[in-house]
């Protein structure tokens, strides 16, 4: 099994339901098993600013499922959830996983790269994958603590605890 960390966010519909809807997609998912996941994270939009604060969250997940295999599969949750794909970036979605870590993998595929280009500028992404794994070495030897001290909090905030897994 390879320990595969991804990124959630939602700012449409329900941003916490759609959260808690994607983790329940997920913990489904045949050769998987959610192990962990963050608190939910109140953060502001990237990009355009005139849209809904997002709701943010990280899972930490084993699977047997390939790389592609995987984003094949989140991207149908997103699908079942309402999400519609357009060609503005960053702007307002009913869901949105990204794998952010694939094992120690440093993957660069048309359809996928990860490690997750902007997972170390990210607040939404870096304190909730610091609060799960505060060990975490990155597939280039940094840790996340070490990461985390050159990201502010940029007005992130905690918003409910963990969901119990």
């Amino acid at each position: 099994m390879i320990d595969v960390y991804l990124g959630l966010g939602s700012n449409l519909a329900e941003p916490s339901l759609q959260i808690s809807r994607a983790l329940e997609a997920l913990a489904h998912l045949g050769q998987t098993t959610v192990l962990r996941c963050s608190s939910l994270y109140a953060s502001r939009p990237m990009g355009p600013s005139d849209q809904p604060d997002y709701v943010n969250a990280v899972v930490h997940l084993q699977t047997l499922l390939t790389p592609v295999s995987l984003l094949a599969a989140t991207q149908k949750i997103e699908l079942q959830q309402g999400r519609v794909r357009k060609n503005e970036q960053w702007g307002p979605r009913t869901l949105d996983i990204d794998i952010l870590l694939y094992g120690n993998e440093i993957i660069n595929l048309p359809q996928l790269v990860v490690p997750h280009y902007g997972m170390k500028v990210r607040e939404f992404v870096l304190y909730p994958l610091l609060e799960i794994s505060p060990n975490l070495r990155l597939p280039d030897g940094e840790n996340v603590t070490d990461v985390i001290k050159n990201c502010p909090l940029n007005g992130l905030c905690v918003l409910s605890c963990a969901p119990p897994f």
